[in-house]
């Protein structure tokens, strides 16, 4: 154990030992010291760093066939979808370079217990929660910018240092994925990093048993180890961002506007009113549609977010995406292949085009994208018009 045991920190708390190893999620030697430290403690409990839906990946690591594209547009969640599959990637091209089964430690986390009936403690937050805490901390132009970020990361060419490598040994598998959004974007790192140290200490310390051990990334540790001692609320950790209606309410204000804007020129002019509306279709339709052609989208999800762009601009509660999205996913189902090559499709640029699955997304998130450009566009050419005509 003299090996292990500079890689463990001991704590005693509230009458329970809790022992954690701080892991790499890409060393081979990180398997073989859980197994080892499992038969030497007999521990009650076995805590790891998965929420359940990583459990479940790595269980079934064939789940994504089973996704139901047309579902995850419905329920507004391509954005998520997307930054999963790139983050899987990333982390399977990594665990390649190194020869071994990313997240192996962890697997050997769920097999010791079940060999020994040791509880099984899923400790870590759910990602969905921490990206949509991350999402309900960035503006507009920052989710634009988060998005473009995803997408040069998942097919960068660039070759990983040795250097980079080592560094990857020490530390956490998901953080090193998310690292530079924490590096361009600080203000989400308290989520990112922080707020998971906290839920990790608490689901650590409120294990069953009087001996837990804890497997996590080696990352984690001096955060774990100043936030045990504290009391944390998990319920408030797990909350999701209220759905804020700000942003509705300017929408359908903006949207009344322009409404406004153009009835009154039409009283005025009408030549004037049927420009402003050609503008208003025009810059909308084209941009949004032009956005669908950049994916790659099928001639009809074009034209779907062409026609549909113009009138979901007036409703916050619509967007020219999902349709064009949907029109994709019909027309294009994804089959197996699409789900069984994702991680190497997303490789490469051509690849990331290619594969039905992602290119259903980026239709989503480009088509939308372009609306959204249209309306400031269209917009601004309306209020240009409204004064010339209307002053």
């Amino acid at each position: 154990m003299s090996e292990n045991e500079k890689d463990l920190t001991r704590i005693k708390l509230n009458g329970k030992e809790i022992i954690i190893l701080g892991t790499a999620h890409v060393s081979k030697r990180s398997a073989e010291q859980v197994k080892e430290i499992v038969e030497e403690e007999k521990p009650d409990s076995i805590c790891i760093e998965l929420c359940k839906s990583r459990y479940e990946s790595l269980k079934d690591p064939d789940r994504w066939k089973k996704t139901d594209i047309i579902k995850v547009i419905k329920e507004k969640r391509a954005m998520f979808l997307l930054a999963n599959l790139i983050l899987s990637s990333f982390q399977k091209r990594i665990a390649k370079k190194m020869d071994i089964n990313s997240g192996q430690e962890m697997i050997q986390g769920m097999q010791c217990a079940e060999e020994t009936g040791a509880e099984l403690v899923l400790a870590d937050r759910d990602i969905s929660t921490t990206f949509s805490r991350i999402w309900g901390k960035m503006g507009f132009f920052g989710k634009i910018k988060l998005f473009f970020q995803f997408i040069f990361a998942a097919v960068s060419n660039e070759e990983v240092t040795e250097e980079e490598l080592e560094e990857l040994k020490s530390g956490d598998m998901l953080d090193a994925a998310l690292g530079e959004m924490s590096k361009s974007f600080p203000s989400v790192k308290s989520v990112l990093i922080d707020e998971r140290d906290q839920y990790l200490s608490e689901k650590i310390k409120t294990a069953p048993g009087k001996k837990i051990f804890a497997i996590v990334g080696a990352g984690h540790l001096p955060g774990i180890k100043k936030e045990i001692e504290r009391d944390h609320d998990l319920a408030e950790l797990e909350k999701k961002p209220p759905k804020k209606h700000t942003g509705k309410i300017i929408g359908f204000t903006l949207a009344a506007l322009i409404v406004l804007m153009v009835i009154l020129t039409f009283s005025v002019d009408s030549s004037a009113g049927i420009s402003q509306i050609l503008s208003w279709v025009i810059w909308n339709g084209s941009l949004s549609a032009l956005g669908t052609l950049i994916a790659l989208g099928h001639p009809l999800s074009i034209l779907t977010a062409f026609a549909v762009a113009p009138i979901s601009s007036l409703s916050p509660l619509l967007a020219a995406g999902w349709f064009a999205g949907l029109v994709e996913a019909t027309i294009r189902k994804p089959k197996v292949a699409d789900f069984q090559n994702l991680s190497t499709d997303l490789y490469t640029v051509k690849g990331f085009w290619k594969n039905r699955v992602t290119r259903i997304l980026l239709v989503i998130i480009l088509a939308n994208l372009g609306s959204v450009l249209g309306t400031v566009i269209g917009g601004l050419d309306i209020i240009k018009t409204f004064f010339e005509t209307v002053f």
